[in-house]
């Protein structure tokens, strides 16, 4: 396992709700040996004007799955994980129902992280693929 802790859906879940992953209605669905899963609804709160899924609101499943697994994968006293650069390809339109993240590592090193994030829609299509660099610095307190 890569988590410097223990981790479940429930206990990631009940992190303070307010930020965009809160106000996105993101919820943490499953922990992996090395993967972190999350689901996300696709409706007027993440849709852009022409009614499908906005790239934006992807981006931040994304960027909310990588960053909370690169926490997971260090000693919350001594560091933290700050984004350096996402990228995304939206692949198909997604008009309702949820869309499903799950987060790998690619690298994990001392000082960056790199994750791949693949998101799914709920007939199991990939709609957007994702990757998030990190950079992994002392704590900021």
């Amino acid at each position: 396992m890569i988590w410097f802790g223990e981790f479940s859906p429930e206990k990631l879940n009940n992190r303070p709700k307010n930020h965009l992953g809160g106000l996105l209605d993101i919820q943490f669905t499953a922990v992996g040996e090395d993967s972190l899963t999350a689901s996300m609804p696709v409706d007027e709160r993440t849709h852009q004007p022409a009614g499908i899924l906005h790239g934006g609101a992807s981006v931040v499943l994304a960027e909310t799955l990588g960053s909370v697994a690169a926490s997971m994968c260090i000693d919350p006293e001594r560091f933290q994980a700050v984004g350096l650069e996402i990228n995304a390809n939206h692949l198909r339109p997604v008009k309702s129902g949820r869309v499903t993240g799950i987060c790998k590592p690619l690298h994990i090193g001392a000082k960056t992280q790199v994750w791949e994030i693949k998101i799914y829609d709920e007939r199991g299509k990939m709609n957007c693929i994702s990757r998030l660099t990190v950079a992994i610095i002392q704590k900021i307190k």
